[in-house]
């Protein structure tokens, strides 16, 4: 479908599901951060759908990025694995 504005309103699918996508996680440093995410992802996802986790510490040592490999069996499961992420004051920044 074309709107009056000659742009494509019904865009295709970018995903497909289920598919294996790395969700990130960037906050402050602490013991606590990486158990943080996990639970936040887990409330959201199987367990056997996550396959990898991996972190990151900034040059400084102030910042972590946590990286999870999840499979995502739906758009509306990622969508609420991201709002959860970005509903938490724990993370900075979720990609």
């Amino acid at each position: 479908m074309v709107a009056g504005n000659g742009k494509d309103t019904e865009s295709p699918a970018l995903l497909t599901f289920p598919c294996t996508i790395d969700v990130k996680a960037l906050g402050r440093r602490s013991p606590r951060f990486e158990a943080i995410v996990h639970q936040l992802v887990l409330a959201h996802i199987r367990p056997e759908d996550l396959l990898a986790t991996s972190h990151r510490d900034s040059r400084e040592g102030t910042y972590v990025a946590i990286t999870l490999t999840v499979r995502a069996q739906s758009r509306a499961e990622l969508d609420a694995v991201y709002g959860a992420l970005s509903a938490c004051p724990d993370v900075l920044m979720a990609l």
